[in-house]
């Protein structure tokens, strides 16, 4: 197995050089995997003129799957949107037709004050948002502005989702809620839109071939309620790209840090691309503070979808749970007053919990 390794720009090197030590760790215990490193982002601006370059897409297309860190900068905000950094980012997912974008929200008892709901509410809270990431509205066609026959302007985007494309967001869905607590609810609007009608339809057939799994559905404004009047009711959340878009942003500030959260983008193969939310934080890059966790955990979710090694994954989220029990904490989840640790010793606080 390989892992093609993508740190990027500003914390990246420093929080992915972590992941990476845990992943040697579990090498020791029998696990073989190949990593191989190459630029991206500005990185790869800076190395070739490209914020993807050629030799680091042949490299992605010959792992198994990649481990991302961050990319941008503000020396970068000047070049030209092609060779921005983050367009590195976004002809990965392209190019791999990453449509499913997947991303857990876990409240940690020793992090629950940090949330901005009341302890009771999101205690225990683990909940994992499927959401579509390459159809809907933002990608539909006949797309603009124009004038209308009233001589107004007027814009216009177009929500439209295949069956093709429905389907195989749904088989993720409901595959991933078979390694979890076997509950998916749908997210949709199906009571306005026809485009959400059909998805609802397409997914009640899906599950046919899940009976081990409960599927439920809810409207969006209705899911959007919930989320923060009951979050610990979903297991498993599946919608569309816009709807998912601002449902995931919502659960993320339900666990009271971007710093804890992972994520992963997976295509029909479930190779995937696995990648803190947080962004590249030039302001603190160098300094030995940034948070690990997040791209651990990101390992951990890698280990899990792509490379099917349960168990090895299973390990690296038990001991992120122990180093948060023990006290440990970087400045983004501390407490006021708290004594903090840097990414370093972050990093070699998994370690002792391996």
């Amino acid at each position: 197995m390989k892992i093609a390794v993508l740190a990027g720009d500003g914390i990246g090197p420093e929080i992915t050089a972590q992941a990476l030590r845990v992943l040697q760790a579990l090498g020791s215990d029998g696990l073989r995997i190949e990593t191989e490193a190459a630029p991206v982002g500005g990185a790869g601006y800076d190395a070739s003129g490209d914020p993807l370059p050629e030799a680091t897409l042949k490299l992605c297309e010959q792992s198994d799957a990649i481990l991302f860190g961050a990319v941008g900068g503000p020396r970068y905000d000047t070049l030209p949107r092609p060779q921005r950094p983050e367009q590195g980012l976004l002809r990965l997912r392209k190019h791999f037709d990453l449509f499913a974008n997947l991303r857990p929200a876990i409240v940690y008892p020793e992090l629950a004050h940090a949330s901005s709901l009341k302890n009771e509410v999101v205690a225990g809270l683990d909940l994992l948002i499927l959401r579509e990431l390459t159809s809907d509205i933002y990608f539909g066609q006949p797309r603009g502005v124009r004038v209308n026959e009233q001589g107004e302007r007027e814009g216009f985007d177009t929500m439209r989702y295949t069956e093709g494309e429905i389907r195989r967001i749904a088989h993720s869905a409901f595959q991933a809620a078979r390694k979890r607590s076997r509950k998916v609810c749908s997210v949709d609007k199906a009571n306005v839109l026809e485009t959400t009608q059909f998805w609802r339809d397409v997914v009640t057939e899906v599950h046919k071939e899940y009976a081990d799994v409960e599927l439920t559905h809810m409207y969006v404004d209705n899911a959007a309620m919930q989320l923060v009047r009951n979050p610990r009711q979903f297991d498993v959340i599946v919608t569309g790209n816009m709807f998912g878009d601002i449902l995931s942003d919502e659960a993320s500030m339900l666990t009271g840090s971007i710093g804890m959260l992972p994520s992963a983008s997976l295509n029909a193969r479930n190779f995937g691309m696995y990648e803190p939310i947080h962004g590249s934080a030039p302001d603190i890059a160098g300094k030995n503070l940034a948070n690990p966790l997040a791209t651990i955990l990101s390992l951990a979710m890698l280990l899990r979808y792509s490379l099917d090694q349960e168990a090895a994954a299973a390990r690296i989220e038990a001991a992120v749970r122990k180093v948060l029990a023990q006290g440990f904490r970087t400045a983004d989840i501390a407490e006021p007053g708290k004594q903090t640790v840097g990414t370093v010793a972050m990093g070699d606080a998994v370690l002792a919990a391996l």
